[in-house]
This record gives C-alpha cells, structure tokens and sequence, in this order.
C-alpha cells in the first residue's frame, strides 16, 4: 500500500488519466474529488464488498437448495446407470 500525505486542494494522478483531489479536512472526515474517465468503475469500498459477497452467494447456492435437487439428481443418475 501506498500511502502519502495530501492537504486541502491537493492532488494525486493515477496513470496518467485519473486524479483525487483533497477536497476538504473537516476533522476525522476528508472530501476527495476524483475525475477520471467515465469508462473507469469507481465505487466506495463497503459497496465493493457488498458486490463481491454478492456474487460469491450466488455462485454457492444454500445447501437447502443442493439438498432438495440431489435426491432427484440420485434418482436420474440411477435411471442412466440403467439404460
């Protein structure tokens, strides 16, 4: 991680096309500013997380549903195993 110090109206440039900006320090709080091409995602960190928990949610269903499909999912299995 890198970390650098910034005050007020200060700036930092992200590959050459993205820059933050120190807007305002009200105490434990900071503005940023961020202009970047429209193309880039920008999201806050707590709704990345809730993306990413998301996502991996939906690719491991419960395993209520699994439980529910695999006496079916048997059965067929048996049903070919006979043919």
């Amino acid at each position: 991680m890198l970390i650098l110090s910034r005050k007020a109206d200060e700036s930092i440039c992200i590959q050459r096309n993205i820059v933050v900006t120190v807007l305002e320090i009200d105490g434990d709080r900071v503005k940023l500013g961020i202009n970047a091409p429209r193309d880039v995602l920008i999201l806050r960190q707590e709704l990345c997380d809730e993306v990413k928990a998301g996502n991996i949610e939906a690719a491991n269903p419960p395993t209520q549903q699994i439980e529910q499909i695999l006496p079916s999912l048997q059965e067929w299995l048996a049903e070919r195993k006979h043919l």
